[in-house]
Order: C-alpha cells, then sequence, then structure tokens
C-alpha cells in the first residue's frame, strides 16, 4: 500500500486519505521499565547489604547509565554494563561471584518471557489496521528490540517497523521521508514526552500521549505544545479506538 494510497469511494464522495499512525513500543506496547525497576533494587538490594547508602548507591548507577547511553544507547546490555561498573566503582574489592550475580540481574531483563502486552493492544491494534497504516518506530539495540516484537506476536499487524539509535526530530523526519508520508495525516503513538511526543511535534507530525506510570526518568521533560488537536492524551492504547477507529481519516 503506497503512502499515497485512499479509502475507496462511497456513495460518489472523494476518497479519504488513511492515517499513519506510527507507535512506539516499550512501555507502550508491552511492559519494559518495571523490570528494569526490578533489577535495580535487586541491585541496591546487594549495595545495602554491604553497608552502603541505598541513595548514594542510586546515584551513582543513574550518573553511570547516564554516561553509557551517551556512548553506547539503549538497551539491556548498556544498563548491565553499568550495574557492573557502579558495583565496581562503589566496592572496590567485590569479588567475581558477586559481579556475576550483579550482570545476572540485568541478563535476567531478557529471559521475560511470554511478553507482557499492555490491557487491550492486541485487539486495539487488530481495530486499527483495518483503517489506517500502523508503524513501529523504536530505540535501542536492533536485535533485541526486534526479539521483542517477535515474542509478543504484534508484528503482522505492522507495514515497517524501525529501530533506531536515538528517536529525535531528525529521526522523524527521516522516517517520514522514506516512507513517504504526509506529517498532517500522520501521529506518533508513546508513553515518553522526550521520545515519543517532543521530537514529533518538532517534525511535524500530530502525537499522541499514552503516560505509562512507570516510564523512566531519562524520558521525562515538558511536553512543548498544549493538548489540542494535534496533541491528545489517553489512559490506554484500547483509547485510540475513539481517535483513529472510525472512517479512514475522521479521528
Amino acid at each position: 500500500m503506497h503512502a499515497q494510497e485512499t479509502a475507496g469511494h462511497r456513495g460518489g464522495s472523494r476518497p479519504i486519505p488513511l492515517k499513519n499512525l506510527i507507535f512506539d513500543a516499550d512501555d507502550t506496547l508491552w511492559e519494559n521499565n518495571v523490570y528494569f525497576i526490578e533489577a535495580t533494587e535487586a541491585f541496591l538490594d546487594v549495595m545495602e547489604a554491604a553497608r552502603l547508602d541505598r541513595e548514594e548507591a542510586r546515584k551513582r548507577l543513574s550518573e553511570t547509565e547516564r554516561a553509557s547511553v551517551a556512548n553506547h544507547g539503549y538497551g539491556t546490555a548498556g544498563f548491565t554494563a553499568s550495574l557492573v561498573s557502579t558495583a565496581r566503582q562503589l566496592l572496590p574489592e567485590i569479588d567475581e561471584t558477586s559481579i556475576e550475580h550483579v550482570e545476572g540481574l540485568g541478563k535476567a531483563i531478557l529471559s521475560r518471557d511470554p511478553m507482557e502486552l499492555m490491557p487491550g493492544v492486541e485487539e486495539a491494534l487488530r481495530h486499527l489496521s483495518m483503517h489506517n497504516r500502523l508503524f513501529l518506530l523504536t530505540k535501542g539495540e536492533e536485535a533485541e528490540q526486534r526479539d521483542k516484537l517477535r515474542r509478543s506476536n504484534l508484528a503482522a499487524h505492522f507495514e515497517h517497523v524501525e529501530v533506531v539509535r536515538e528517536k529525535d526530530e531528525a529521526a522523524y523526519r527521516k522516517l517520514v521521508d522514506h516512507l513517504g508520508l504526509d506529517p498532517a495525516l500522520t501521529w506518533m503513538i508513546g508513553n515518553s514526552p522526550r521520545s515519543d511526543i517532543n521530537p514529533a511535534l518538532a517534525a511535524g507530525l500530530n502525537a499522541v500521549l499514552i503516560p505509562h506510570p512507570q516510564t523512566w526518568e531519562m524520558e521525562l521533560e515538558e511536553i512543548t505544545d498544549p493538548p489540542s488537536e494535534r496533541l491528545q492524551i489517553v489512559e490506554s492504547v484500547s483509547d485510540l479506538l475513539t481517535l483513529f477507529a472510525g472512517e479512514p481519516g475522521a479521528g
């Protein structure tokens, strides 16, 4: 289906252009950050057992993560490396058995199966795909993100899947240009103000924020635009049906 394809004529009316819905993955379609939080708390348990201040250890881990993201991007491997690096910083005499335990806390995130989908996601995507074009844009380590999508059993709903290093304004402009999408008919849907909403709006797209109570702190920032026709805020993926599941182009 070409980007310019429209819904068929009905009663002699003009064709209605299809809307393009670009979905975020982690913490929008399935749970993700809650597992990193669990691993972080387990790591802090280890630090606390070694008589270190829990909040100081949390602060040091956060600093290490930020540096790791800047140098190595997003993903479980980078997070695991941050756990190990922080443990070595805070406990210079830590033994290798303890390091292996810390490393295992991060690696265990990858073994989560089956994927824990957000409520109503599968049914919502099925209905939305009847009236719109669906795409997936996620950031992180490509093999890891594509494996999550495979295990989610949601891949068939999307025309195109893109994994990028960073979801910034340039990434949105590049994707829209590559797919030949009309920005006025294109919506980015996700939980992150920093990665899903602000850069999409800056690139001339529309956006839908679906807040998640456990959104990663690095993804939080003030939204640049107030709610409007260009920016909608809903509580769940299922609520998208009220915006996009009627006539193509309606919303």
